[in-house]
């Protein structure tokens, strides 16, 4: 057998046991869940934006708040920037692909709103320029990151940085860490009878 298969299992373990070993990064988890809940309470929108794999996962964790996550239940108001592609393109190609996100959020966020940026190194710039915005337009904001956190560590509002360089390894614990949110929005906001 590929000793390979074995390895990226193990590895992907160690990231996630290692979350689970830190105090803090638990607590950070449950506060991202906190200010999302009052964001909603509030009538606020859940945004969510990523690149490549990324992007793939801001929109999966958008469907479960907008969907359904464990039970039946109405939707929640959470998008994935990203989902418009005549909009990417049109503004990709006359504004610049580093301000798809930032333009988006200037027509469709308000003031309590929460953006979910979500990048493996730290560093999109089109993430980066959406916070710029989040700033001046009282939207908070959450990363979800790998282990330095990038530019992105210091101009967001809460940081869930991976302890991991290795992108597979980031983003299966992204997932995990954007299932947990959603489970603990979903219950907060729709208790069981």
């Amino acid at each position: 057998m590929n000793p390979r298969i074995s390895e990226s299992i193990a590895q992907s373990i160690a990231a996630k046991q290692a979350i689970l070993s830190d105090n803090d990064f638990l607590a950070r988890i449950e506060k991202a869940a906190d200010m999302i809940i009052n964001s909603l309470k509030d009538g606020g929108k859940i945004h969510f934006c990523g690149n490549g794999g990324s992007a793939a996962d801001a929109q999966h964790l958008a469907a479960e708040l907008s969907g359904r996550f464990y039970y039946d239940r109405p939707p929640l108001n959470a998008e994935a920037l990203h989902c418009n592609t005549s909009y990417l393109t049109a503004v990709g190609n006359d504004y610049g692909y580093e301000h798809i996100f930032a333009r988006l959020l200037r027509g469709t966020g308000h003031k309590g709103d929460v953006l979910i940026g979500i990048s493996t190194s730290g560093n999109s710039k089109n993430i980066i320029e959406a916070y710029n915005v989040c700033k001046q337009m009282g939207i908070t904001t959450i990363s979800l990151t790998g282990a330095t956190g990038g530019k992105m560590k210091d101009i967001s509002d809460l940081l869930l940085n991976v302890p991991s360089n290795d992108t597979p390894r980031i983003q299966e614990s992204h997932i995990m860490i954007g299932h947990i949110i959603c489970e603990l929005v979903e219950s907060a906001m729709f208790p069981k009878q």
